[in-house]
């Protein structure tokens, strides 16, 4: 399984970005596509979900500004990230599953500057 992480970058207090992962080696139609953050200091943490139904889940702190999409056709799974804070500054992962084992991709650091 290969998840390639990329659109992360340096932006400011307000700002969006749009983060994608391409996957490969694993059954992507069936499989519950994440993304994860992790802050200098801190675990990593969830940040969004979406099945192979499109049911999506947010962590709270994320809710009505975070979106995460899929291309069921393209292997992709997006996240569309609006009025960023200084608070979203991490290195965001990709994340799946297969035979229980899980994987990740290489992370993207998105910095948010007030």
């Amino acid at each position: 399984v290969q998840l390639q992480a990329s659109g992360g970058g340096l932006v400011q207090a307000g700002d969006s970005l749009r983060l994608s992962c391409k996957a490969s080696g694993v059954n992507f139609r069936v499989n519950t596509m994440g993304w994860y953050r992790q802050a200098p200091g801190n675990q990593r943490e969830l940040v969004a979900t979406i099945t192979s139904g499109h049911s999506t889940n947010y962590a709270d702190s994320v809710k009505g500004r975070f979106s995460i999409s899929r291309d069921n056709i393209r292997n992709m799974v997006y996240l569309q990230m609006n009025s960023l804070k200084p608070e979203d500054t991490a290195v965001y992962y990709c994340h799946t599953t297969r035979g229980g084992d899980n994987f990740w991709g290489q992370g993207t650091l998105v910095t948010v500057s007030s």
